[in-house]
């Protein structure tokens, strides 16, 4: 397994992405949109009406006019950011500190809510086919949620090989009931529970297209994922990502305004227990096998595209490491390479938030489009500053580009937040500024140790005057007794085997087995009222080190052949370090003595 590992290590390209395996990694997120997406359109305009529903195309088109900017604005930002880190790079580059945090926060959050929402829209679409899973969509999110992150603790790369398969039958079947849904005059059959009398709360406005497409913006979740995980990509790593880039925006685009076709031509309006994309996929193919095979692909890419989160966030999260904003952990690569610490966190988050909404899609949908639009704002706003600071041939028309999109995402953003206030979305208003402490005070706690250590200065040359003294815990003579004296001379310096007098019988014992041994170290036996050997150790370190030694003890653990065995031992030696390192100025070193 090790040789295998090294063989991988040294193939570490191979196990980046290509451009089409990042689409199929980095870009379901999007892709499976469309089943949320055009249905939270729908869900607004329906509050004016069936008739209202005719204003879906309008809408989507909209919304696919703001999916080019975001397109060409991300390709921008993967030229200008090859290190990754999407709106979290751009803000700290051209926007400076705290606009950085809170890209950061927001796409945090962003990511997080990407599994959540993938994941229960996943069991919803499978509760359309089987509805006898209606009543355990929080269990079957939550099995999805443990697949897909033992595959990307493998590694992204392998993942992708995973995903390609299943993300080539989700865009085809969604391409195939587009196309044969619109051949179709009516419906081939109706599914889910006849929807009663509207219950008409608005009427067609400004407001009420506004709030349409802000929610139907839910659909361009995920259009910044390929810029977050450049880093993930085969070199040359920016090429491969601007062409998936490129086809990501192409083929959404063209999977959303063919679902606001379908859903005009069919009059679809929501009913109850069956998703939107549900009823088009048996309009078009009516309850046979075809109508089970399309839910499923939909079903399984759901779950998958919360790949996107597990490609994107453990990147985010080493580039805030790096930066000193969370613990340095992150940005340790595993073997693969894989952030196997972001890995875990964003699974962990993910099951917490599935558990707290009961997988139920639409109570995560207003906090998750927020969220989205922070990122998309700040991303698009630092890309201005960035074209009016470096001020290149054509800057002029990529900055205006830039700020029109800004404006656009800054305007849903804010009509999303009044709207849904209180549906959830002011849980932002206390997650957001709860990320921002907590980063804020992590780069602090850093900087504070930076300063004490003075890391960054060239410190004075070490000094070694002190005597060197190395302390040798026994309790008994054995072979790893002979095995710690003779690692201890080693070490040079002074030695000395000490002993606590807790039990006199004992410990007279083992004074009359020394000298006979006689292994030329001398036994100092502690005098030990309290009968606390860590008490006394700790008090004869502190005693050495005051009289001016460089104290160094030296312990012994045990090895065991099996896992079980070691709560045959006793375990004071982990608790007898922790009392030194804490409260003494000694090296403790440790010797592992492997049994068979």
């Amino acid at each position: 397994m090790a040789d295998r590992r090294l063989h991988r290590h040294q193939r570490g390209d191979q196990f980046r992405l290509t451009a089409l395996g990042g689409l199929a990694a980095l870009s379901l997120d999007a892709l499976t949109s469309v089943a949320y997406g055009p249905e939270s359109i729908v869900l607004v305009l329906i509050t004016a009406g069936s008739a209202a529903v005719s204003w879906t195309l309008p809408v989507t088109m909209m919304i696919t006019g703001l999916l080019a900017v975001l397109v060409l604005s991300y390709r921008q930002v993967i030229a200008a950011h090859p290190d990754g880190g999407g709106a979290y790079a751009v803000a700290k580059t051209d926007l400076g500190r705290w606009p950085a945090l809170l890209a950061a926060a927001s796409l945090v959050v962003d990511y997080v809510l990407t599994v959540a929402v993938s994941l229960a829209a996943g069991a919803a679409s499978l509760a359309s086919a089987f509805p006898i899973l209606n009543g355990h969509l929080l269990l079957v999110t939550l099995v999805g949620l443990g697949v897909l992150t033992a595959i990307n603790l493998v590694g992204v790369a392998e993942s992708a090989k995973v995903l390609m398969g299943p993300t080539i039958v989700f865009v085809a079947a969604t391409v195939a009931v587009i196309v044969v849904g619109l051949s179709r005059s009516h419906p081939v059959a109706v599914i889910g529970d006849e929807p009663g009398p509207p219950n008409i709360t608005a009427v067609v406005g400004i407001l009420l297209l506004l709030r349409a497409f802000a929610a139907g913006c839910s659909s361009l979740t995920g259009v910044e994922a390929i810029a977050n995980a450049v880093p993930s990509f085969r070199t040359p790593a920016v090429k491969r990502a601007q062409h998936t880039e490129l086809a990501l925006g192409a083929l959404l685009g063209a999977l959303l305004i063919g679902m606001g076709l379908l859903i005009d031509h069919f009059h679809t309006v929501p009913r109850g227990n069956v998703t939107v994309l549900a009823q088009l996929t048996a309009g078009a193919f009516g309850t046979g096998w075809a109508f089970y095979l399309a839910n499923l692909s939909v079903v399984v890419v759901l779950a998958l595209a919360a790949n996107t989160s597990f490609g994107g966030l453990p990147v985010l999260l080493s580039l805030l490491a790096k930066d000193h904003r969370v613990p340095h952990a992150f940005g340790m690569r595993s073997e693969r390479p894989v952030f196997r610490y972001g890995v875990a966190a964003l699974a962990v988050l993910a099951a917490i938030v599935l558990t707290i909404v009961r997988a139920d899609t639409h109570r995560l949908l207003p906090v998750f489009a927020i969220g989205v639009f922070i990122g998309f704002t700040l991303s698009q706003a630092g890309l201005v500053r960035h074209w009016r600071r470096l001020r290149e041939p054509g800057w002029v028309w990529r900055a205006g580009l830039n700020g029109f999109g800004a404006i656009l995402t800054a305007v849903a953003g804010v009509v999303l937040l009044i709207e849904k206030f209180h549906e959830g979305a002011w849980l932002l208003l206390i997650i957001i500024p709860a990320l921002l402490f907590l980063f804020d005070r992590t780069e602090r706690y850093y900087r504070g140790i930076a300063k004490q250590l003075r890391m960054g200065r060239v410190p004075p040359k070490p000094e070694s005057s002190s005597p060197a003294l190395v302390l040798v815990p026994v309790v008994t003579i054995s072979t790893t007794t002979e095995l710690a004296l003779e690692a201890a001379m080693r070490m040079g310096g002074e030695v000395r085997a000490v002993a606590a007098a807790i039990e006199p019988g004992s410990t007279k014992k083992l004074s009359s087995q020394w000298k006979i041994w006689n292994p030329g170290v001398p036994l100092t036996v502690l005098p030990c009222p309290n009968r606390s050997l860590i008490a006394t150790l700790v008090g004869y370190v502190r005693k050495m080190s005051d009289e001016g030694h460089h104290v160094t003890v030296l312990l012994v653990q045990v090895d065991t052949p099996r896992w079980w065995q070691t709560i045959l031992h006793n375990p004071r030696g982990p608790f007898l370090a922790a009392a030194l390192r804490t409260r003494t100025d000694a090296v403790v070193a440790t010797l592992t003595v492997h049994l068979h």
